[in-house]
């Protein structure tokens, strides 16, 4: 019995092995099975993506439902999550795009205004400075006419290309309004048999693995979602929290697009980190077209804002939900977003989270068990302080 566990082992490794070598030098192949693989598959990731976040306020929905709704505590709390998802977003449509419409006009109205002063600039800082006049008019230096020039020859070559390929842009939208609409259904169906779909993956868990094995892969499990149920929820409460310290600040110092700017920057606010830059860069230059000087004001206030928010907003309300330092958030982000974007960075906080909880308990599992006192590799404390206890044991 031991030899037939022991070549089955064997077996084992040797085919990963191949299989690895074969992926290490068939990278684009590889990455082609890949791509299909997940294209396959994408309606069904986004809809499992889509429960997650749904489930999120569904539940807390269902836990303040009355008792006497429990036959329908399910169905009920669905159609709020979705009535109160839908109303949001026709909230801060109505709120927003007739602003935006009202904005765009004015940049329409004031930008052969501000082009014109522009170039009263341009031309006054030549005159003032002669050499750099000389310059930008020398043959190997990028000059206005250049740039004119390679703008017409884009709009020959690239621009009858972009026309060209009008029906490919048309198929792919009409593809991801699909995916979204089979993607959304499969997310209603995960919703309503949760604990079904719960239960089987523990019956298949316990049935081919060892039952140490799959209760430790339920307890992973079961922190993966609370860590990201915890950073979805803290992300969201942050976006809202920091969107709204814009919007009086910026009613203090009587900004114009108050509600456009604080709506934009709750929104870019839910990317971590370096969202809230993206609003700060569009409100400065809508600020720009109507009054210079508060653009400067704008750009000021952000980064006090931005310095609040960072110090005493988000490490109690995202750090303290997630558990994890400031500084492998800045590298899980940057991780994230070169890999995957935008999703990459949403993705890599938690997961990094979960991957530190999980070291962190290991490593202090493994000092147990060889008998060394933790309190030694523990940072010096000043006198007259006591050093904080860990999880409630010191």
């Amino acid at each position: 019995m031991e030899n037939r566990k022991t070549i089955r082992n064997i077996l084992g490794v040797a085919a990963l092995c191949i299989l690895l070598y074969w992926g290490l030098h068939n990278l684009e192949q590889l990455g082609r099975i890949v791509g299909t693989v997940l294209a396959l598959f994408r309606p069904f990731l986004l809809g499992a993506a889509m429960a997650f976040i749904l489930n999120v306020p569904m539940r807390a929905i269902e836990r303040h439902l009355p008792k006497k709704m429990a036959p329908v505590h399910r169905a009920a709390s669905l159609v709020l999550t979705l009535a109160a998802v839908v109303g949001v977003l026709m909230v801060v449509g109505l709120l927003v795009v007739p602003q935006l419409k009202a904005t765009i006009e004015t940049i329409a109205v004031r930008m052969p205004a501000f082009w014109a002063q522009a170039q009263a600039w341009i031309n006054q800082l030549m005159q003032e400075y002669p050499d750099l006049a000389q310059w930008l008019q020398e043959p190997g230096t990028m000059n206005l006419q250049d740039v004119l020039q390679r703008a017409v020859e884009w709009l020959k070559t690239g621009g009858l290309a972009l026309v060209g390929n009008t029906v490919t842009a048309a198929t792919g939208i009409i593809s991801g309004v699909v995916t979204f609409f089979i993607g959304l259904v499969f997310a209603l169906y995960l919703l309503f048999q949760k604990e079904t779909l719960a239960r089987q993956c523990k019956m298949l868990l316990y049935a081919w693995m060892k039952e140490e094995h799959a209760q430790r892969v339920l307890e992973v499990a079961d922190l993966t979602s609370r860590t990201f149920s915890n950073f979805l929820s803290g992300q969201c409460l942050e976006a809202c929290i920091l969107g709204c310290m814009f919007a009086v600040a910026m009613l203090l110092f009587r900004m114009p697009y108050v509600l456009l700017v604080s709506v934009l920057v709750a929104v870019t606010a839910l990317i971590p980190v370096f969202g809230a830059f993206i609003g700060c860069f569009v409100g400065a230059f809508l600020i720009l077209i109507q009054n210079p000087m508060q653009a400067v004001v704008f750009v000021i206030l952000f980064l006090v804002i931005q310095q609040i928010e960072g110090n005493l907003v988000y490490p109690r309300v995202v750090g303290s939900s997630v558990g994890l330092p400031s500084i492998w958030v800045l590298v899980a982000v940057t991780i994230g977003g070169s890999a995957m974007g935008v999703v990459g960075m949403l993705i890599m906080i938690p997961l990094c989270s979960v991957l530190y909880s999980l070291l962190r308990t290991a490593t202090r599992g493994k000092l147990r068990e060889k008998g060394v006192d933790r309190s030694k590799y523990m940072p010096v404390q000043p006198k007259g302080k006591a050093a904080k206890p860990v999880n409630g044991k010191k």
